[in-house]
């Protein structure tokens, strides 16, 4: 079991930066992959960003590749989501999650835990 609690979500103007952060509670947090998705209004949820399980190893998806960063705090159980040149397009919210599996996803269906959300509004 483990529980997934957002932070620092809100509203910036387009070519602001917003830091999220994202607290692991439970047992073996270190083994997960954590995982940012998010989810616009009318559309499907999609990978942001994952700090791989035991290494901290990152991947991101093209469209925020170059303009955001996720960190890992194996010590705190958290990770975080620094998010800089913010564009319109990237208004949506914004989830944490857990996969327990041995290989790491980018789909959303293979993460076993998530966190309730937190909003980021860009504006223009």
């Amino acid at each position: 079991q483990v529980e997934l609690v957002e932070s620092g979500g809100g509203s910036v103007q387009a070519g602001g930066s917003l830091r999220l952060s994202c607290t692991a509670s439970g047992h073996s947090i270190s083994s997960y992959h954590l995982g940012w998705f998010r989810q616009a209004p009318g559309k499907e949820r999609e990978f942001v960003a994952v700090s791989k399980g035991n290494t901290g190893a990152e991947w991101y998806s093209d469209s925020v590749k170059g303009r955001f960063v996720i960190s890992r705090d194996f010590a705190k159980n958290t990770v975080h989501l620094q998010m800089n040149d913010l564009e319109s397009g990237d208004t949506a919210v914004y989830y944490c999650a857990a996969d327990g599996a041995r290989r790491w996803s980018i789909q959303a269906v293979q993460y076993d835990y998530w966190g309730r959300g937190t909003q980021v509004t860009v504006s223009s």
